[in-house]
């Protein structure tokens, strides 16, 4: 269950906000409350929240303060900030540290869910970012962002390496394929991919393993299988040295994160 946490030294304002989430969430979300900036500073510390609702004008700490204090947390909310105050800095400032929305007190009800509905879309968002993150390979990224400026064919040996990807493949293989002579394509590849044939192979097969390994329940075998290799235990030798982990080890990684996310 998500956590939405509002902050504000006004008791009126901050139950006023901690009913109408409450009534428009009809228990999806869990609705948290601070009194103030170093309250609610304390409780991030040892607990998550998805969305913060903070006032800018607090006692000790103050909502700009506190968004900027998120910095040191290892996770860090979508924030609205709540203000009596129309200050086109506060506005400016908030937005800065990277609150998604400024909603001036008297709060309307209808603007302020609106405003948390965008939130949790941007969190979601946010957090599908994380997971690709994780997903992804950064060389294998800037391989791919470097084929828009490929030739004719190296962009049809990606393709095909793509298409046969769970088979054994060479680089004479590809090489004939094109109707190249293997020496030239080798220095054609890494010259326009920035990675050698065996390098580009291995990274992608290791890519698609991850893959299968966050979205699917197909065994270590199965999914050796798919990605190309004959034998389980190369498979695992393989992806251990790119990922320092067991492909195992990174399922359960990749569920743990998930779950944290829920």
């Amino acid at each position: 269950m998500k956590t939405i946490l509002v902050v504000d030294d006004e008791p009126r304002t901050r139950e006023g906000v901690r009913k109408t989430l409450e009534a428009w969430s009809s228990g999806q979300y869990h609705i948290e409350t601070a009194s103030s900036g170093v309250t609610a500073l304390d409780w991030l510390q040892h607990h998550h929240a998805d969305i913060l609702l903070t006032d800018i004008r607090m006692p000790e700490i103050g909502g700009l303060e506190l968004l900027e204090r998120l910095n040191s947390l290892s996770h860090q909310p979508v924030v609205i900030i709540m203000s009596g105050h129309s200050e086109f800095d506060y506005a400016r400032q908030g937005l800065r540290y990277g609150a998604v929305d400024y909603l001036l007190k008297p709060l309307d009800k209808r603007k302020m869910i609106e405003a948390v509905e965008l939130a949790l879309k941007r969190g979601d968002k946010l957090g599908r970012i994380e997971q690709m993150e994780k997903l992804v390979d950064p060389k294998l990224l800037e391989a791919v962002q470097q084929e828009k400026v490929c030739n004719v064919q190296v962009k049809e040996a990606l393709r095909y390496l793509d298409d046969h990807l769970n088979e054994t493949i060479s680089l004479r293989d590809i090489a004939d394929h094109l109707h190249l002579n293997s020496s030239y394509f080798s220095v054609l590849f890494k010259e326009q991919v920035g990675l050698t044939f065996s390098e580009y192979v291995t990274r992608r097969r290791v890519q698609r393993a991850k893959e299968l390994l966050a979205n699917t329940a197909y065994s270590i075998t199965e999914i050796a299988e798919q990605v190309g290799y004959s034998t389980p235990k190369y498979f695992v030798k393989v992806f251990r040295d790119h990922e320092n982990m067991s492909p195992g080890q990174y399922r359960h990684h990749v569920a743990s994160d998930a779950q944290e996310k829920i």
